[in-house]
């Protein structure tokens, strides 16, 4: 798809779809055994909800010049997570579940614009899980962390490489209980859920990023069968 190709998960293909992606058809190919197939996904346009969002008065609602330097060193790292070579998959779908119980997801999609100011909006990557503060958040699959720090807008949170191009992200936790080299597996003690960051209360915000497309996680939590399919 686009020029790029990546091996079938247990015997199926998948092609992610970033969420800002232009509506119109995409061209997909499969290759296997016997000639290679050809398909369209059709992409339409989303019809979120926007919604506004009090921040109050924190750093992340007015950031000061300091403020926007930090950001882009964040950004200059997390630059490295996107080109990270693409390893073999170390996860099955279904993903396991962030936090036990898992409360109803919000938030995908939606443009939020922040203390009222249109020029502040962003459309939300992720999930938001509402949480209380001392969750303790789990890695949704086995990977290797490759970025858990402190950083400005997400505030504390725990960036895992999962192989297969597959990026899981949690963010706004009060504490990290792991560290960047660090491998993990599914299950396993991320952090605690919290409030750091751009946030107007505690909570998880849980994103992912496949093939360099940011989708919904939602749907990799479920049963797999229930993912939109391409016909024959």
């Amino acid at each position: 798809m686009g020029g790029r190709s990546w091996a079938a998960l247990q015997e199926t293909c998948y092609y992610a779809i970033d969420m800002l992606h232009a509506p119109g058809l995409v061209r997909v190919s499969r290759t296997g055994v016997g000639p290679t197939t050809f398909a369209h996904i059709s992409v339409t346009a989303s019809s979120h909800d926007t919604e506004n969002i009090d921040l109050g008065n924190i750093p992340q609602a007015n950031p000061s010049p300091a403020d926007l330097k930090r950001n882009a060193r964040d950004q200059a790292l997390l630059a490295k997570v996107w080109a990270r070579r693409e390893g073999p998959a170390r996860f099955t779908l279904p993903l396991g579940a962030p936090v036990t119980p898992l409360p109803e997801a919000k938030g995908f999609g939606s443009t939020w614009v922040f203390n009222g100011k249109p020029d502040s909006s962003e459309v939300h990557s992720g999930v938001d899980y509402a949480v209380g503060p001392g969750t303790p958040v789990a890695a949704v699959a086995d990977g290797t962390v490759v970025v858990a720090a402190d950083l400005f807008f997400t505030g504390k949170a725990v960036f895992i490489d999962h192989g297969d191009g597959l990026i899981g992200m949690y963010f706004h936790l009060s504490e990290l209980k792991v560290q960047a080299g660090q491998d993990v597996k599914k299950g396993e003690i991320l952090g605690l859920s919290g409030s750091t960051g751009r946030v107007s209360g505690p909570h998880l915000h849980l994103g992912v990023r496949w093939h360099d497309a940011r989708i919904d996680p939602q749907p990799l939590l479920k049963d797999p069968a229930k993912i939109p399919a391409l016909g024959n």
